[in-house]
Formats: C-alpha cells, structure tokens, sequence
C-alpha cells in the first residue's frame, strides 16, 4: 500500500489515552502508524486521586496546567501526537439526587456543534480508523458518554459536506473504521483474577467482579483482539506520567508484568462502523484496509 495509516484515538480527559489502548497506540506508533490522541477535556474537574499527592495547594489551584504537563510527558512516552478539542471538563456528579452539571461543561454543549470541533480534526488528520467509547462510555461519566456522541456524528459528518461546510470545516473525508475501546471486559478480568489465585497472590480484581455482578453490566462483543503486550511497560510508563490521578502503588500494577503478558497478551475493541470488507474476529484495527488504502 503507499498510503500512509492514520489512527485517532478520541478521549474525554488526560490520561484516558493512557488507560485505554494505548499498548496498541504504541504498537502502532512503532510499526510506522500516524497516531493522533484527541482529548475533548482539560481535565479541570478531575480530583487528585493519588494519595501521594493530595493536599499539594499548588497541584490543586493550578490544576489544569498541571495535567496538560502530565499529558505532554505520557504523549512523548506513547510516541504519538495529541489535540485539544478545548471543552470543559463536567466533573462526575455524585450524590442523592444527583447535582446538576456545571454550566458550560463539555456534556451540556450542542452535540452536532461540539462533533463539528471533531470533524476538523478528522478532516485535517485524516485517520482512516478512529477508537472512542461505547454509549456508556466505558463508564457512565457525562464526558465520556459525550465522547461517544460527538465521535458518532463526526465519524459520519467528516463525510458530509452539507452538515458540515468545507468553507469551515475543510475538505471532506471519509473514515473507514470505528471502533470502542473494550479494555475493561469481563473475560480479561476473571483470566488476570484466576491467574493470581492460581499463583497465590492476592488479586485487585475481587471487588471490581463483585460491582459487575451488582451491577448487571451488560456484555460487549469483542471483535478485535489487538497483540501488544510487548508494549505493556510502555503503557504503564505513559500512565504513571499522569501523577495527579494514579498512584504508582496502587491497584493499576499489582498483577506482575510477566503474569499480564503471558496470560493476556492483548487490548479489545468492539468493532462499531466499518464502510470496509473485513473478518471477524480481528487481531488487526487496520484488517480490511491495509491491502485497500
């Protein structure tokens, strides 16, 4: 093929890059792949999750330079380049009723207008497959299930030019495959929970399966089963980078390195819009385009 592979991967906040597909981000970068992250959020509402960090005053009132720093380091450590679509992060309301969204978030903008930032990215960086989340965003957090909707809509603006005029948009262009990131799946989970009881060490995964029973969480299908546990150290090299929001000794890295590779060995999509011929299932995001650039 002699065109140039191009994969975006859309993400509400700094360090959701990092959480989710990004061994396969780094597998790609090292195969030659243009890799773009787009980040729809600063991330201003994020608390400071590590523990090691909470209570910094200056961490808490210069809040979203800081991540925009974390973000720089994990986009260096990846290899890839990154966007900002410039929307305010909504925070994760919680509460009983819940509160109201702050105004001028991200999840309260015009759906259509806010895809409309997206469909110039698409249509500058021209990706023929793009990554985001399913319509519960992975998890229900308003910005994330706002990523679902506006990447749905752009995925199919970037190609129309009456929705989107080229005069303010740019040339039209036409992706090929969409994907959801399915990272956080149930057979990945019980496989790393059983590896460690099998070697007798305690797993981080007990309560996370009790929650997914409590809370009846409906099943995605896998598709696409991405091989890149090459590029585990990588990944968690680009997590670690983000400071503010994961601890370093916390439940992200307590199954062994080696007991990750061998018995789970890659990252899952769910294979959502694909205006291409291609098998399921995949081990390739780029199946069915490749020999048809």
């Amino acid at each position: 093929m002699t065109e140039q592979l191009r994969l975006m991967a859309v993400h509400a906040h700094p360090d959701d890059e990092s959480s989710k597909g990004a061994a396969t981000m780094a597998k790609y970068v090292s195969e030659g792949v243009d890799v773009l992250v787009v980040t729809c959020t600063g991330g201003e509402r994020g608390d400071i999750l590590n523990p090691k960090l909470q209570g910094d005053t200056y961490i808490q009132e210069h809040i979203h330079e800081v991540r925009k720093k974390e973000m720089d380091e994990a986009r260096e450590i990846l290899g890839v380049k990154q966007e900002w679509l410039g929307f305010v992060d909504s925070g994760l309301p919680e509460g009983d009723p819940l509160p109201p969204l702050p105004e001028g978030c991200f999840a309260l903008e015009d759906v259509d207008k806010a895809a409309g930032e997206l469909v110039k990215q698409i249509r500058s960086f021209r990706p023929q497959v793009i990554t985001t989340y399913d319509e519960n965003g992975g998890y229900p957090h308003p910005d994330h299930i706002m990523t679902h909707k506006i990447s749905m809509v752009a995925f199919d603006g970037a190609a129309d030019a009456e929705k989107y005029p080229e005069s303010e948009f740019g040339p039209v262009f036409t992706p090929r495959k969409l994907y959801y990131n399915q990272g956080f799946n149930r057979p990945r989970t019980e496989a790393l929970h059983q590896a460690m009881l099998d070697r007798g060490l305690e797993s981080p995964y007990g309560e996370w399966l009790k929650r997914w029973d409590e809370f009846e969480r409906v099943e995605r299908t896998l598709t696409t089963h991405v091989p890149c546990a090459e590029f585990y150290e990588i990944r968690d090299k680009a997590l670690i980078a983000h400071a503010t929001q994961i601890d370093p000794d916390g439940g992200w890295f307590r199954v062994p390195m080696d007991v990750q590779k061998e018995v789970w060995p890659t990252e899952e999509y769910e294979l959502a819009k694909s205006l291409v011929d291609t098998s399921l299932p995949e081990d390739d995001l780029f199946a069915g385009i490749r020999d048809n650039a």
